[in-house]
């Protein structure tokens, strides 16, 4: 009893010490910001989840459970936001969360007064959680070769083996209890221990990212009209890791449009290249500022995207169309991009450009002297 109850005063602590830190310094970070929510639920569930934790349940012990409860949707949602540069938090999120939260608060406080509903509903928010965990770790798997971060790639790790197994391991122990006294309490320390084991390497992680930047700044629409046939080889004026592979790197991009090709990986592109993975994932992420290798490929397509929808010349193509023939597979994903790219939906940025080049042809034509008396 002292080992347990000691293992999760440590854990809850250092929760509590990793959320101040992470939201002190990352505060305008999603990702720490969730990782903070984590933090907490899992000191929250430290506390409550205590053999000796007082029942029937108090109110302040069903705040800490409802915190506890949710940490599965939290973890997710943390994952999701790590490894997911597009991520964006949606209300259905913390629909889901206040869901889980709830069913259990309800059922330990008594709401449910009739066994089997209650038990039915206990069993479900614990599978809920342990499918929600899983689908973390399929977000680390499915984008694991197009991350172009190494520090980020070495936590996916952590996060794929540490948390997936101490999730499986603490849910079949709630379906499957141990049948005898020492039984129940050899795994409440386990439990205990591999939570404090998880805090330590989650801090670790954590404060290793701060002061790194979550992406690329988005460019203001102004900035972005203000040179209309300006392509890719801005990228350059960033520093690189090697300036042979580099050009190498641009001349297959921009000459050859690489980008536009369909099933383009990062493994194929090294292969052309004849460069191992690990150095063209420094040159896309420490050369050319890129955090996932998608993003890498849809700066080179939104650049030609843009080009073409500001050439009068091709006002009547459709924007599918310029979508499909930049490399996009359909129109979803170039919309999404290209207004995390520009703060402008395709439609409104070639209706913007067709002003700004309506508005200077009559110039050009007073400096020609059209239109002027002989």
């Amino acid at each position: 009893m002292s080992i347990d109850l000691g293992l999760r005063g440590a854990a809850a602590g250092l929760a509590l010490l990793i959320a101040s830190v992470g939201l002190r310094d990352l505060r305008d970070s999603t990702v720490a910001r969730l990782g903070a929510a984590v933090a907490i639920s899992a000191a929250a569930s430290a506390i409550c989840s205590a053999p000796n934790f007082p029942r029937p349940w108090q109110w302040w012990g069903l705040i800490l459970l409802a915190l506890a409860a949710g940490g599965g949707v939290l973890f997710w949602l943390w994952a999701r936001a790590a490894f997911d540069d597009d991520f964006v938090l949606r209300r259905w999120h913390g629909a889901l969360w206040v869901v889980l939260a709830g069913t259990e608060v309800l059922i330990a406080g008594g709401a449910i007064d009739w066994p089997m509903p209650g038990q039915v509903l206990d069993r479900a928010v614990q599978v809920a959680s342990l499918g929600l965990t899983l689908l973390a770790v399929v977000q680390v798997l499915v984008t694991w070769r197009a991350d172009m971060v190494e520090g980020r790639r070495r936590q996916r790790l952590v996060i794929l083996i540490g948390a997936s197994v101490y999730t499986a391991i603490v849910t079949l122990l709630n379906f499957f209890p141990p049948l005898s006294p020492s039984g129940a309490s050899i795994a409440s320390v386990a439990k205990a221990f591999g939570l404090c084991v998880l805090m330590v390497l989650y801090g670790w992680m954590l404060l290793r990212a701060v002061g790194t930047p979550e992406g690329p700044r988005r460019l203001p629409a102004a900035d972005i009209l203000g040179d209309i046939s300006a392509g890719a080889s801005d990228a350059e004026d960033k520093p690189v890791v090697d300036q042979p592979l580099l050009r190498r790197l641009q001349h297959l991009m921009i000459v050859d449009r690489a980008y536009r090709r369909e099933g383009l990986t990062i493994g194929v592109l090294s292969a052309e290249l004849d460069v191992p993975e690990y150095r063209l994932r420094q040159l896309i992420n420490e050369g050319l500022g890129h955090r996932n290798f998608n993003a890498f490929l849809n700066r080179y397509r939104i650049e030609e995207a843009k080009a073409a929808l500001a050439d009068p010349e091709q006002m009547e193509v459709p924007v599918l169309t310029i979508a499909m023939d930049t490399g996009f597979q359909s129109i979803g994903p170039f919309n999404r991009a290209f207004k995390a790219a520009t703060d402008l939906t395709p439609t409104e940025f070639r209706r913007l450009a067709m002003a700004k080049n309506a508005s200077m042809a009559p110039k050009a034509h007073a400096i020609s002297g059209i239109g002027k008396p002989d």
